[in-house]
């Protein structure tokens, strides 16, 4: 299994998985099509098949923390990606 998908299948898992690496995350949303652009401070734009989301990168931590990883499975939802894509 790709790192991907395992990436993805760790989004949607039950109950929330905390620890995932949000460079991860990123790398999941770039293999998906995303473009992802820099906001202000830890601010992160992102637009995948025309949904937008603004997401902040974590730190001074590496792993995403478990409301950032609700808020991803949402965005991935609204913008359609689904495992099969991956």
């Amino acid at each position: 299994m790709g790192k991907h998908r395992k990436t993805y299948q760790a989004i949607f898992k039950d109950p929330v998985s905390a620890g995932i690496a949000w460079q991860d995350i990123e790398a999941l949303l770039l293999s998906a099509g995303a473009q992802i652009s820099e906001g202000q401070g830890s601010r992160v734009r992102i637009v995948l098949n025309g949904v937008r989301g603004v997401f902040h990168r974590p730190h001074p931590e590496k792993e995403t923390r478990r409301g950032a990883i609700r808020s991803m499975r949402r965005f991935l939802k609204e913008a359609g990606v689904n495992y099969d894509d991956i």
